[in-house]
């Protein structure tokens, strides 16, 4: 099975998840989050995976969670609005067969190899 990366190469807990897999001789497909859309089915599957659900996965400090009123939304809202801008996604997350972990400390998606 891959593994995949969702990457954002601005954010440096991304880079430095990226970097350790690639130390680590782990070849991930690196997913660019922000240029490739991910469908609502991928974040929901990821969320199953990762078990957090999307309010917990929300980066509640960006300025579009704010301005949407994210903090005290659903979880179907927090999911739509994630896919309308993926930037909300927090990150990096690392799948591997059929297991997400979350690169926050970046040595946590380890666990999953």
């Amino acid at each position: 099975m891959t593994t995949q990366i969702w990457h954002n190469p601005r954010c440096s807990k991304s880079r430095q998840t990226l970097q350790l897999l690639q130390e680590k001789g782990i070849e991930a497909e690196v997913i660019e989050y922000l240029k490739q859309p991910i469908s609502e089915a991928q974040l929901a599957e990821v969320l199953g995976q990762l078990g957090l659900t999307a309010g917990q996965l929300l980066r509640g400090k960006e300025a579009e969670a704010k301005e949407q009123n994210l903090g005290s939304a659903d979880d179907a809202t927090i999911l739509a609005a994630m896919i309308a801008c993926p930037k909300l996604i927090e990150r990096p997350i690392v799948v591997h067969n059929g297991k997400a972990a979350l690169g926050r400390p970046p040595e946590a998606v380890l666990e999953l190899f």
